[in-house]
């Protein structure tokens, strides 16, 4: 296998974890972290025994030895920086989301397919081994037919002035870093719903703080999932069905455990079963195992996230945000120092 040369753009806590995951994987190695502040970069590279770094994104574009990128930058830079990475000929993998709607995403993705390039959103959750054993489970029909889930993902983030995720300019927001999880997990489990009911909190800014939604699907089948920033909700996820239910322990996203309540009036009500799926790593060395693998056999896109999954997400998203922002109002939710 040709090894990869990949550059990390970011050098904030999202990177922290993954660099250190893609470092382990091989037919990859880590040659160059970028960064706008270049002793950021620096520091970073040593702490991870990265070679070079650099405050230069131009830069980074313009070396021919580069491969593939892995961007974690604020949302709001993903749909411009992305697009120039294609231009100059670099794979990319996108810190979800990939971008802040469904009509730059689609932008995005024309331009991988035109110029022959792998693209996927880094929707890690979808590589896990305790999400391939919980679709493993559906599949059998241990819940039966899923009827209904449920998922959270609700979290108080401080407000503490430097922070993007409260700045709507640069990529703040609960839906787009949080709730992406739970709408996530639903179109993996019943497809893209025929409905969406949402209500949300959002400031004068158009900044969501949070959100709690219902997507509706055919014969009744309907997933109930919320959002926040700025209070805790609890942090599973559930799949039911007339024969029982699955509950991702939490935090669902980023679990290794199942509880099994199905096969008998006994493991329903008092001996649930426990299914165990060991994290590598941080929790990313499964999805950028495969990433590298799908560009070293000429993938533009992974199976397992594809363009249309990533898309059709972004619809949901995208009509979650009409609706919520239609009533737009000053939020209740003040951010926690």
């Amino acid at each position: 296998m040709t090894v990869q040369r990949w550059a990390a753009v970011g050098a904030g806590t999202i990177s922290r974890s993954v660099v250190p995951d893609l470092q382990t994987c091989e037919g990859a190695e880590v040659v160059i972290v970028q960064s706008r502040d270049p002793e950021k970069a620096a520091r970073f590279a040593e702490e991870f025994g990265v070679p070079a770094s650099t405050g230069d994104y131009e830069a980074i574009l313009a070396d021919p030895t580069i491969d593939a990128i892995y961007l974690a930058t604020p949302f709001a830079t993903h749909h411009s920086m992305t697009r120039a990475a294609l231009l100059a000929g670099k794979h990319v993998l996108d810190k979800k989301p990939i971008a802040m709607d469904a009509a730059e995403a689609a932008d995005l993705f024309a331009l991988a397919a035109e110029r022959r390039l792998f693209l996927m959103e880094a929707m890690w959750m979808k590589f896990s081994p305790v999400f391939v054993r919980l679709q493993e489970e559906i599949a059998k029909g241990t819940v039966g037919e899923p009827r209904n889930l449920r998922a959270t993902f609700a979290i108080p983030f401080p407000d503490t002035g430097d922070s993007s995720k409260w700045d709507v300019t640069r990529s703040g927001g609960a839906l787009l870093d949080q709730g992406i999880y739970p709408v996530t997990l639903a179109h993996s489990v019943f497809g893209e719903p025929d409905g969406v009911h949402a209500v949300g909190s959002v400031r004068a800014d158009g900044l969501d703080v949070a959100e709690h939604f219902t997507l509706e699907f055919a014969d009744g089948r309907f997933a109930q999932c919320a959002s926040s920033m700025g209070e805790f909700g609890e942090l599973t996820a559930s799949i039911g069905g007339k024969a029982g239910w699955l509950t991702l322990q939490p935090p669902f996203w980023a679990t290794s455990e199942i509880e099994v309540r199905a096969g008998g009036m006994r493991q329903i009500f008092h001996t649930p079963d426990r299914l165990v799926c060991p994290t590598e790593g941080n929790g990313y060395v499964p999805m950028l195992r495969a990433v590298v693998a799908a560009i070293a056999d000429g993938l533009i896109e992974h199976p397992v996230h594809t363009r249309e999954d990533t898309l059709a997400v972004f619809r949901t998203i995208d009509e979650i945000f009409r609706q919520i922002r239609s009533r737009v109002s000053q939020s209740p939710l003040t951010s926690l120092a």
